[in-house]
């Protein structure tokens, strides 16, 4: 693939629009990167690896990946993967995906999975120094979120770009915000990255897919839905809301 192809700059001036609206990195950041194995985290190490060579600020990638137990997972091969592109990677052994698919857990699978996983990504970073944590979530993951949040836990609101914590001292960023799922897609084609496969027994019947599936329908009827859901986010007339 030629370097400078359509999708490669659609994707890089996606991420480099979001890193610079909410200055996402910094000169000396020590960045902890979550690595699913899926291709938003993929294309999310790809990037910020290929533009730490090429632009004028100094930072450091650490990859991290939370093996969740399931039988027939994928660490070894992720773990070679890394190796080869030259990436720091550190694999979490855990058994966060047998416990939210048990009998003891009471709650949804998938809400208590995330929360595991992302209490150890904290405790990770933190234990490699970090001061950021790096999500690949994307623009389509934001507007699902929305609608979730909106359907089942009857609030306005979703992932944000830029996420601080602990009084400023850490932060979760997200540089694929600004990026469609339909260019990560064709990036990770191009590119001919691994596939992974996850063996998650909710990963295709989650109320997440569920939405995705609804969104779809909407998308495919007028071309312009998913950028005026995404713009609405941030051009929200209060005055119009109810009151609680």
């Amino acid at each position: 693939m030629p370097r400078h192809s359509y999708t490669y700059k659609a994707l890089n001036r996606a991420v480099g629009k979001a890193i610079h609206r909410y200055n996402m990195i910094s000169e000396g950041d020590r960045i902890a990167v979550g690595l699913s194995g899926g291709k938003d985290s993929l294309t999310m190490m790809w990037i910020l690896d290929e533009r730490q060579r090429r632009i004028p600020v100094n930072y450091e990638l650490f990859a991290v990946y939370i093996d969740l137990g399931f039988k027939g997972g994928f660490s070894e091969l992720l773990e070679e993967y890394c190796h080869k592109m030259g990436y720091n990677l550190r694999i979490e052994y855990t058994d966060y995906g047998i416990l939210a698919h048990s009998s003891e857990n009471t709650e949804n699978p998938c809400f208590l999975c995330s929360r595991l996983r992302r209490k150890r990504l904290f405790e990770v970073a933190e234990e490699l120094g970090c001061n950021k944590l790096a999500l690949g979530h994307n623009k389509d993951d934001i507007i699902e979120t929305l609608f979730l949040n909106m359907c089942y836990a009857g609030e306005i609101s979703t992932m944000v770009p830029c996420q601080p914590f602990f009084h400023g001292k850490f932060k979760i960023i997200r540089p694929m915000a600004f990026v469609d799922e339909n260019i990560i897609k064709r990036f990770t084609f191009e590119k001919k990255f691994p596939v992974f496969v996850n063996s998650c027994p909710s990963a295709k019947t989650s109320k997440r897919q569920e939405i995705k599936a609804l969104l779809e329908q909407l998308y495919s009827s007028n071309k312009k839905i998913k950028g005026n859901i995404f713009r609405a986010m941030s051009n929200i007339k209060t005055e119009y809301m109810l009151k609680a």
